[in-house]
């Protein structure tokens, strides 16, 4: 039952939960160490973000795609990186970035419902378990205060579970001014349940205030929101953020071009906001499964299989590039039409954040990611 008391505290907390419309989750645990995992919806396309120039079959596989990394500085003889990468590349530079390429997760179909439930969820298959792997993650870290929000409509499912999670939705709603605010505040002054309810919330408000006006959605305002909430000395420790538009069926060049710089931008903006935390921090970029090698006839690829991740940081043992490569000649290609998988990104996954947490990856790799035989990697982190 919900009383009347309950409903207005509620209530007002909503009503400032619709300033914020990233979409972004958050969740906080007591301990030094920061994480953020990017999620890349709508399948992103691993060959046009880290290209294989050294595969002699790449230039012909690719077509008109190849054409972007043209001059393009190559890594370990092998790779190069799209050129909208400029803050990527700079960290790659400094030993704080680490590309896995040819991984996917155990999920080999191309529906992205599906594809991104195995991601988030972390099983086997498509909905089998119903909890998400980040939220799991919550009951091996220190449990005092340790609390998720998600800033976006609905919790992603990689933060829902048996821990708790807090939302802040968006709104079409015209914001609250000031006289307002502060009449309210008044209001609510003698009452220690709904004074500590309000003032909880203006605190989450006055980080935020900032990113108000253009609702936080470009990519950069995103990354910088990430890092306001976790900077503080109370703020979250863990971040989710949902990037969406990886859908490249049609065009890719230059839409992948805006999606690459507008995570480039996010990155970036991470790294400044964070500051002295970012040494600390631990970033996973990761999408559902990759796309085709080849082009299709609107200039676009398909829905693929193995793809790239990426693992960025003050954290990460960079300037490499993991791969067991497996080519791009026809006969090389996963049903034909992939980049074949041959790393298991739930490995990789669990891998750097275990070690990131100085866990033992024996025993959470099968909490984390249950019934998919994930194996832990050495040396990610």
């Amino acid at each position: 039952m919900i009383d009347r008391r309950s409903f207005v505290g509620r209530a007002a907390m909503g009503v400032l939960a619709t300033a914020f419309a990233p979409r972004l989750a958050f969740a906080r645990a007591a301990t030094d160490k920061r994480l953020v995992f990017i999620l890349q919806r709508g399948a992103a396309d691993g060959l046009g973000t880290v290209a294989p120039v050294g595969d002699p079959a790449f230039a012909a596989a690719r077509g008109m795609l190849a054409a972007d990394f043209a001059g393009q500085a190559v890594l370990q003889g092998m790779f190069a990186l799209h050129p909208g990468l400029k803050n990527i590349s700079a960290l790659f530079a400094a030993r704080q970035a680490l590309f896995v390429h040819a991984t996917a997760s155990p999920y080999r179909d191309r529906s992205h419902f599906d594809g991104q439930n195995v991601l988030e969820s972390g099983g086997a298959g498509a909905y089998q378990v119903k909890d998400g792997w980040l939220n799991r993650l919550l009951g091996v870290l220190p449990a005092d205060q340790a609390r998720a929000i998600a800033v976006s409509v609905t919790v992603p499912l990689a933060l829902r579970g048996r821990h708790d999670v807090a939302s802040y939705a968006p709104s079409a709603l015209p914001q609250a001014d000031g006289d307002l605010l502060q009449r309210v505040a008044m209001l609510y002054e003698g009452d220690p349940q709904l004074h500590a309810l309000w003032a909880e919330a203006m605190n989450t408000r006055s980080l935020t205030a900032d990113l108000a006006g253009d609702n936080g959605r470009n990519a950069a305002a995103t990354g910088a929101l990430a890092a306001k909430l976790l900077t503080p000395v109370d703020g979250a420790r863990i971040a989710m953020i949902e990037s969406s538009g990886w859908d490249t069926h049609a065009q890719q060049r230059g839409r992948l071009a805006g999606q690459l710089g507008g995570l480039d931008a996010m990155v970036g903006a991470l790294n400044a906001g964070l500051g002295r935390h970012w040494a600390d921090t631990l970033v996973v970029v990761a999408t559902e499964f990759g796309r085709t090698v080849a082009v299709n006839g609107t200039g676009g690829t398909d829905h693929g299989t193995g793809s790239v991740a990426m693992l960025l940081g003050g954290a990460v043992r960079g300037g490499r590039v993991l791969a067991d490569w497996p080519g791009l000649a026809p006969a090389a290609l996963y049903e034909g039409r992939d980049l074949k998988p041959t790393i298991p990104l739930d490995g990789v996954i669990g891998s750097a954040v275990a070690g990131h947490f100085g866990l033992d990856a024996a025993r959470v790799l099968p909490l984390l990611f249950p019934g998919t035989g994930a194996r832990a990697i050495d040396g990610l982190v």
